[in-house]
């Protein structure tokens, strides 16, 4: 079971990072995914992520106190709505892929502001 728990993690792992740079897919959701996998499975991974020099105060400032920094909200919400826009204007002929485009960027809008910002 714990092969599993660790297979799992590095495909959270990867979806997570992924996730930074693809506007579409989130990142928060499977690095806490990663973390509870990995703690499950290898408390030598769990420690690993957790110490990441980008990963880690990330993770750890998302669980203890339930906020993303103010950087992070920016850039998340500059980069989401860049792409969607362009893909909205320039890629997709549809009128309801364009409609339903705009709906979930509203929905992951409200989504990251909902939670506190951090500040630092």
């Amino acid at each position: 079971m714990k092969t599993l728990y660790i297979i799992l993690g590095t495909i959270s792992l990867t979806l997570g990072v992924l996730g930074i740079f693809l506007p579409l897919l989130p990142t928060t959701p499977f690095l806490l995914l990663t973390a509870a996998l990995y703690f499950r499975g290898s408390p030598r991974l769990y420690q690993w992520l957790l110490n990441q020099k980008h990963l880690g105060p990330y993770i750890r400032n998302f669980r203890e106190n339930k906020a993303i920094p103010l950087r992070a909200k920016i850039i998340s919400l500059l980069l989401m709505w860049g792409t969607m826009l362009y893909c909205i204007f320039f890629l997709i002929p549809l009128v309801w892929v364009k409609a339903l485009l705009f709906l979930i960027a509203i929905g992951v809008t409200y989504h990251i502001l909902s939670f506190k910002t951090l500040k630092k």
